[in-house]
């Protein structure tokens, strides 16, 4: 049965499909791994253990799928930066992972000293902790290290590029340039690894990794690692292969991503989009896997908040019970939850925002938090859409949704009532690994065209049920929150 591997490295875990030519899944596999926190605000992951697990999560859905799929698409959680030894394919420090904060001071700095216009025109983006150039900075600023690196001793790259070195015994230093365009190093227009920005960095060229693109074989895996030798023929950063997965590919269309974080891309096309303050302009994928653009924001907390009121609190004890805790109440109380854990991200940009709670009362309960915390997801993410549509004067018709938080359908359906337009869940949801499976299915002749790829997709879909009257009080109370979060944040 012609199939593709697909294998999704998120923040978390490693989620592995065998994907069949009619879009089925015919094997899965899953394993978490481990994460670190060494200090207020640090964020790693051990590379060696996100590539154990990833090939322990493939072999499983190859031995649950008892196909043998035509090649290997690869997405992964992007803006995490792996710095290792070429010859011996070892990493040379932790990983450190986007939602890292230790680099607020530089991004401060950066701002200050005037180059952030510089950044925003050539890159899209914004200085922020988020992206990998500063966390590379960071990494070479021990001195044996930097050297090791200007000798070409060294390789840097995100996840993907991580992943393909190891997968092929180091045959292939590469990375698309949708994770490219997310390091602050490489410009949207030229669409190459600009020398203004390496020296603003100093970076120096030779750790990078050489830009393929999205569909496209790069390599062959070493045999050891799945059993055989599979051609690599897809590369996405993880939103963008969502968006791919979702169909996404005529300029309008939008999917949002509810994960660890949550994140909202609309597609612009061909033309470099020019993001209004606070939204972000990234490369994403056009029908044939080549480089077109997005707008995109980003929520950095969004499910995350529930499991802290799981692990945390210990309020509930499944992420599940909280679609049921947010029925059992006629509305949030008065309670507005910012779970900025780790700063705010699009539109605001502010690092030092912490998470707030503002309306309690003795008559708060549990259900009111746990409400909140998914209200606020819908909230964020329609404060994004909003903005996007009207900066490129795009329509777009309906929001296309994946990921974990996808599957509640109380958040759903208020999604679809702060937004004002339906939102239209797939019936696999798994869309990330789904759009690495087609990326690299057009490459290996899976699939001949998007068309054929999307063909028989099946979605459910949500209808707003609420006036524009109360969707504005909605709305406006949520940003009275924010701006208490903000306050805190900027302190007179």
């Amino acid at each position: 049965m012609p199939s593709v591997l697909a294998l999704d490295q998120g923040t978390t875990g490693s989620t592995a499909l065998v994907i069949h030519q009619d879009g089925g899944v015919l094997g899965r596999g899953y394993r978490e791994f481990t994460q670190h926190f060494p200090q207020p605000g640090w964020v790693e992951h051990d590379a060696e253990e996100i590539f154990r697990v990833s090939v322990d999560a493939m072999r499983e859905a190859l031995a649950g799928s008892g196909e043998q799929p035509v090649g290997l698409g690869i997405t992964n959680q992007r803006e995490t930066v792996v710095l290792w030894d070429r010859r011996t394919l070892s990493p040379v420090a932790p990983a450190i992972v986007w939602q890292d904060r230790r680099t607020t001071e530089r991004c401060r700095q950066l701002k200050e000293s005037g180059k952030e216009p510089l950044l925003r025109e050539r890159t899209g983006l914004v200085a922020d902790p988020y992206f990998s150039a500063t966390k590379l900075e960071w990494l070479l600023r021990d001195p044996a290290l930097r050297r090791r690196a200007e000798r070409g001793e060294l390789a840097a790259g995100t996840v993907e590029s991580w992943m393909v070195a190891k997968l092929t015994g180091g045959n292939a230093h590469v990375t698309d340039h949708t994770n490219a365009s997310r390091t602050l190093l490489y410009d949207i227009r030229a669409r190459d690894w600009h020398a203004d920005l390496l020296g603003l960095f100093d970076i120096p060229r030779e750790v990078l990794p050489r830009l393929v693109r999205s569909s496209e074989v790069v390599g062959e895996t070493a045999p050891a690692h799945l059993g055989r030798a599979f051609p690599i023929g897809g590369l996405a950063g993880d939103q963008q292969a969502a968006l791919f997965g979702q169909g996404c590919v005529s300029p309008g269309l939008a999917k949002n991503t509810y994960g660890t974080g949550a994140f909202l891309l609309v597609l612009a096309g061909p033309r470099t989009p020019t993001p209004p303050q606070g939204l972000l302009a990234t490369v994403a994928c056009g029908p044939r896997g080549e480089p077109w653009y997005a707008l995109e924001g980003s929520v950095f907390i969004a499910g995350a908040a529930i499991q802290w009121l799981r692990d945390g609190l210990r309020i509930i004890n499944h992420a599940h019970e909280s679609e049921a805790l947010a029925r059992s109440v006629p509305d949030n109380g008065g309670v507005h939850f910012v779970p900025a854990f780790v700063g705010l991200g699009t539109p605001y940009w502010e690092p030092d925002a912490r998470g707030t709670v503002t309306g309690l009362t003795r008559g708060t309960t549990r259900a009111h938090l746990v409400r909140a915390a998914l209200e606020a997801m819908a909230y964020s993410s329609a404060e994004l859409l909003s903005t996007m549509a009207s900066a490129e004067h795009l329509s777009v018709p309906a929001l296309r949704v994946d990921g974990g938080a996808a599957a509640n359908d109380w958040l759903m359906q208020f999604q679809a009532d702060v937004l004002g337009i339906p939102v239209e869940r797939p019936d696999l949801v798994e869309t990330t690994a789904l759009g690495a499976a087609g990326l690299a299915g057009l490459s290996l002749g899976l699939w001949k065209n998007a068309d054929e790829f999307l063909a028989g997709r099946k979605f459910a879909r949500f209808n707003p049920q609420i006036d524009s009257g109360m969707r504005q009080a909605h709305l406006a109370a949520w940003h009275r929150a924010v701006a208490a979060a903000l306050a805190w944040a900027r302190p007179r």
